[in-house]
């Protein structure tokens, strides 16, 4: 019995002690399969069992890029056919600093399989000087919708472009989809993307950088596609590309190279920077996540900034693919019904990466796992898609974080919406990505701390059951519990 009250004595001076410790000032934003969208938790149970978080901020890691999604053909178009109201509310959702605050964006050059059509800035067959150049086929969408977000966002956002093909007339097998560029038009190609810019800054559009390719390895010949191998992408960039912007003063313009899954990437950059000359016009390494529905390839990335620590390293493009949105049914981003590409058509020794999993949990997952190994921009896909996941010329339907019925004019913010947001709002460009451990392996954390001293740290509870963690900075900490299938984003000010 004696030995029973002095062990209830010693944890009511446990837990007063812990009381008195200083607190932590902190805000919670979780969004959670319960019902939370970015609501603001503050009461919290205090828990014995409580797992930990430790933040070292001694210990600092890439700076961040920023974080946002593409203007593409069809979610400009999408937009023209909503109403004022509808349109406003979706841009502001992306761009305003009270909704996602967007700070990184990407867009195609040329049409890609977001589009409504094929079309080239140059259908000129034989112009290898680009007389003919012309974005006449953005002006009626996707230029108005930049534009527009430019006008909301008040923090500014960066822009890189990405071309899917160049025109048919530049290519050995004189198609939009699959081939190469002919050798013979190298330097055509180098003046598209300088044409690119000086036409974008006609209209007030600034491009702050490009990605060579996008999916240089191509898509099994499915839409507009063209193939280099690493070698002949960085000889296009060492030689042709990179001259060119530098010699027209555009040479502050960020390349980057590859553009395409992770699993490739130590062959890539082994090329790409494989000494001072093929270095020298690379930016960075642009990469993408549809390999596996669960694997971020820790090692490959890892590998990435080891091989070119002062690059960039981002990534450019993911989306639920392969999948007709689901309307209004915020279950369904939460449960384990995904299926992406390689469900059906991943080959045999490769269908294990590629099972069903939570669109939710892909995204979280994959943001923190990034972050947690060098990467320092994310993109996502197309802002705004409709009901059927497109308008795609090829019909290769996928998933938006908003989605859209313009016939009845209405509009839903998926799950996945608020998940981009518990990044892109509070992890802001020139964050220094920070040293952060937890104890519950069920857990997986990242933080950073902004340029304004703020510090975020990003929590995601996969699992079916609330937890309970002490976070601590130095002599501070607060406890604070996650719902069960919960991203929590925490800021810190003090």
């Amino acid at each position: 019995m004696k030995s029973l009250k002095a062990y209830c004595l010693f944890i009511l001076i446990c837990m007063s002690c812990n009381k008195n410790l200083e607190q932590l000032q902190v805000e919670v934003i979780e969004t959670s399969a319960n019902g939370n969208k970015l609501t603001i938790i503050t009461e919290f149970s205090d828990s014995l069992e409580a797992s930990k978080i430790s933040l070292d901020l001694e210990k600092e890691y890439q700076t961040i890029t920023g974080f946002g999604g593409a203007f593409t053909e069809s979610s400009a178009y999408l937009l023209n056919k909503l109403g004022k109201e509808n349109r406003q509310r979706i841009l502001k959702a992306y761009f305003d600093q009270d909704g996602a605050n967007y700070s990184l964006t990407r867009t195609h050059m040329n049409s890609c399989d977001f589009s409504l059509s094929n079309y080239s800035y140059t259908p000129v067959e034989g112009d290898k000087e680009l007389k003919h150049f012309s974005i006449q086929e953005d002006k009626d969408d996707l230029i108005p919708m930049i534009k527009e977000a430019m006008e909301i966002s008040k923090d500014g956002f960066k822009i890189f472009a990405s071309p899917w093909t160049a025109a048919p007339w530049m290519k050995d097998n004189n198609n939009w989809v699959g081939g190469k560029l002919l050798p013979e038009y190298y330097d055509t190609w180098a003046l598209f993307f300088s044409k690119y810019v000086d036409a974008y800054k006609e209209e007030g559009i600034d491009i702050w950088g490009f990605t060579v390719e996008n999916e240089p390895h191509g898509n099994d010949n499915n839409w507009e596609s063209m193939h280099f191998s690493p070698e002949e992408m960085t000889d296009f960039v060492q030689n042709h590309l990179g001259p060119k912007l530098e010699a027209e003063g555009k040479g502050d313009i960020v390349i980057l190279g590859y553009d395409q899954n992770r699993r490739e990437l130590k062959e890539w950059v082994d090329v790409m920077y494989k000494n001072e000359a093929s270095s020298k016009y690379y930016d960075g390494t642009a990469i993408h996540w549809y390999d596996s529905t669960y694997e971020y390839y820790p090692d490959e990335l890892q590998y990435a900034h080891n091989k070119a620590p002062d690059k960039l390293l981002i990534q450019t493009e993911a989306c639920v693919d392969s999948e007709i949105p689901k309307w209004k049914d915020d279950a369904w981003y939460w449960s384990k019904e995904a299926t992406d590409w390689g469900w059906d058509w991943a080959p045999e020794k490769d269908k294990h990466l590629h099972p069903k999993y939570v669109p939710v949990y892909r995204y979280a997952r994959d943001i923190i796992g990034c972050l947690n190994n060098w990467v320092d921009g994310w993109v996502d896909w197309n802002m705004v898609l409709d009901k059927q996941g497109g308008p795609n010329w090829f019909k290769n339907w996928c998933v938006a974080p908003i989605i859209v019925d313009p016939e009845k004019d209405e509009v839903y913010l998926t799950p996945i919406y608020y998940v981009m947001v518990h990044f892109s709002k509070y992890i802001r460009p020139e964050a220094k990505v920070i040293g952060v451990k937890h104890t519950d392996k069920e857990l997986m954390t990242t933080g950073a701390i902004n340029s304004d001293g703020s510090i975020v740290v990003v929590v995601f509870n996969p699992t079916k059951k609330s937890k309970q963690f002490s976070l601590s900075l130095k002599e501070k900490n607060k406890v604070i519990s996650i719902s069960s299938q919960a991203i929590q984003t925490i800021v810190i000010n003090n």
